[in-house]
């Protein structure tokens, strides 16, 4: 009680704002904004002709012709702007319990004219529920770096859509089949885009280099698009798809094997959900097919770490991929944004959606973009040098602190770079090569 009402009195005043760019003292180097202005407009797009899986009955027979619609999404792109650029920075949109509307304040311009150039993009993918501003401090803080960030409203699974069928679970049964969908449709329509003439994203984007960002529901589609096909028993699950819907993404089925994109070179997981309900197998995890960085709380109580996160990085056998840690944290790790002040308060519903019990959320946020700037300038963009910054000994409390009068390092030094003497503590980044 004593924090929630710290954290609400803090929230007042100036902080009332809602501010998704903090950056707390002694944050990372990498986690700092970069040096070009960001734009963000909306798109508003329709996959057409999509598998309908509220429309169908599960306690009905399996229908001889599944039910189709046409599927809206809406998607938030983040991306650089044009020097001068001006444009209002305020973001409206709902708190977790789907009515509260808000406000945040963030650093991209809305409408703002784009900068010359083409970068690099990324999509981002929230969770079960969630929307796409939910990882907004990273989608704006990576645009200022020089990537075009798209951030995915995934209908029936945001907000103010998770609930809109009788039947509580039919939205978590599109979840699981329609994420890998609608990524893929987002990067779709984002390459069109930049090839269209009087469109914003024309030449902006380069959609042949693309990561792609997950939390929780998002990580588990991640991991099915980058390759991992589900298991028997993620078909079958009593509150998934219908019918044997989710079978589209099933190891060795024909559809899953065409699923893979080429374009889409790198994944970054925030506690991706579904190992500890056997949605893979070993076998199934063996199919991703680019590089994984992996983070998680050690105490997830959501997606688990030790038979979760941890067990979907030691199985991912056919890439290099990275794990990283935030000890006794939970299954918030790193992605949501600050709790916003509204959420604190009396008769409002969800703040836990966006706090830690143990760590602050903005050090949190600035870890995570320390390190995601790192993975993806090293993955897209070729920065050969940004490797050194996750090449580093697995435990920070094990780094050896080690400075000369002068700043520079001795010999002796391993602590983790980037990182100020102490501000690693409670992490950890293991590595696991191809073949391990």
């Amino acid at each position: 009680m004593l924090l929630i009402a710290s954290l609400a009195m803090g929230a007042t005043g100036a902080g009332a704002q809602n501010r998704i760019d903090g950056q707390r003292p002694y944050a990372p180097e990498l986690s700092a904004y970069g040096d070009m202005a960001v734009g963000v407009r909306t798109l508003d797009l329709v996959n057409e002709d999509q598998l309908d899986v509220l429309g169908v009955d599960p306690g009905a027979d399996k229908p001889e012709t599944m039910p189709t619609y046409d599927r809206e999404l809406t998607v938030e792109v983040w991306y650089p702007a044009a020097d001068g650029a001006e444009g209002d920075t305020t973001i409206r949109t709902y708190l977790r319990d789907g009515q509260t509307e808000i406000d945040l304040a963030g650093r991209a311009m809305r409408d703002a004219d784009p900068a010359e150039g083409t970068y690099p993009l990324v999509l981002i993918s929230h969770g079960w529920p969630g929307n796409r501003y939910l990882m907004s401090h990273l989608g704006e803080n990576l645009a200022s770096k020089g990537y075009v960030v798209a951030s995915i409203d995934h209908n029936e699974s945001t907000y103010r859509t998770f609930q809109v069928s009788d039947n509580y679970f039919a939205t978590f049964g599109s979840t699981l089949v329609n994420r890998p969908r609608d990524q893929l449709f987002v990067l779709d329509r984002i390459a069109t885009m930049s090839d269209e003439d009087g469109s914003f994203l024309n030449g902006l984007v380069d959609a042949s280099t693309t990561g792609l960002i997950g939390y929780s529901m998002g990580g588990y589609g991640a991991l099915v698009t980058a390759g991992g096909g589900v298991s028997e028993d993620a078909v079958k699950l009593p509150f998934g798809a219908a019918h044997d819907m989710l079978a589209v993404h099933q190891a060795g089925s024909e559809t899953h094997e065409a699923l893979p994109d080429p374009r889409i070179q790198t994944i970054v997981a925030f506690g991706p959900w579904g190992r500890n309900w056997n949605m893979w197998d070993a076998e199934g995890l063996s199919g991703v097919d680019v590089p994984a960085l992996f983070i998680a709380g050690s105490m997830d109580e959501v997606s688990g770490y030790e038979n979760g996160v941890r067990q979907i990085w030691k199985e991912t056998t056919g890439v290099d991929r990275a794990l990283l840690t935030f000890e006794n944290a939970g299954h918030n790790a790193g992605a949501p944004m600050p709790v916003p002040a509204e959420a604190l308060e009396p008769g409002v519903s969800g703040s836990d959606h966006y706090l830690d019990p143990v760590w602050d959320t903005t050090r949190m946020n600035n870890i995570s973009q320390h390190f995601i700037t790192a993975w993806l300038d090293w993955q897209l963009k070729g920065e050969a040098d940004k490797e050194s910054y996750l090449d580093l000994v697995p435990a920070a409390n094990d780094g050896v602190w080690a400075a000369n009068e002068d700043g520079s390092f001795k010999p002796e030094h391993t602590y983790w770079k980037g990182f100020d003497e102490g501000w690693g503590r409670g992490l950890r980044l293991e590595w696991m090569e191809a073949g391990e």
